[in-house]
């Protein structure tokens, strides 16, 4: 493992927000959902592409609160632009498993 400062840990903008919308992403080379998260005023509505789709339908995770890293460059993912990562578990099996809140916080709270 890897060292790293405090200074470099603060440039990460580890955040909040609310998943509002999911739709199927078929133009995805591994099953993929996109997603759109809502990080609070002065952030907004933000999406990125996930391949979550093994571990979680759509309906489950309309309401739910995520982490995401926000101060990644954009990425082009085929046909959608993902501005965003949302943070997770990775399995052996290759399925993610979401870091989430265990209690409803505000949208766009950086993580600390």
């Amino acid at each position: 493992m890897k060292t790293i400062s405090w200074e470099d840990f603060e440039k990460v903008e580890l955040r909040v927000g609310t998943i509002v919308d999911v739709q199927d992403f078929p133009e995805a080379r591994k099953p993929s959902y996109i997603v759109r998260v809502d990080f609070g005023g002065d952030i907004g509505i933000k999406k990125c592409s996930a391949q979550i789709t093994h571990l979680y339908t759509k309906e489950s995770l309309m309401g739910k609160q995520v982490i995401a890293v926000l101060n990644f460059a954009p990425k082009q993912i085929g046909p959608i632009r993902s501005e965003f990562l949302l943070t997770g578990f990775v399995l052996d099996s290759g399925e993610v498993v979401l870091a989430v809140p265990d209690e409803a916080v505000p949208n766009g709270l950086k993580l600390a």
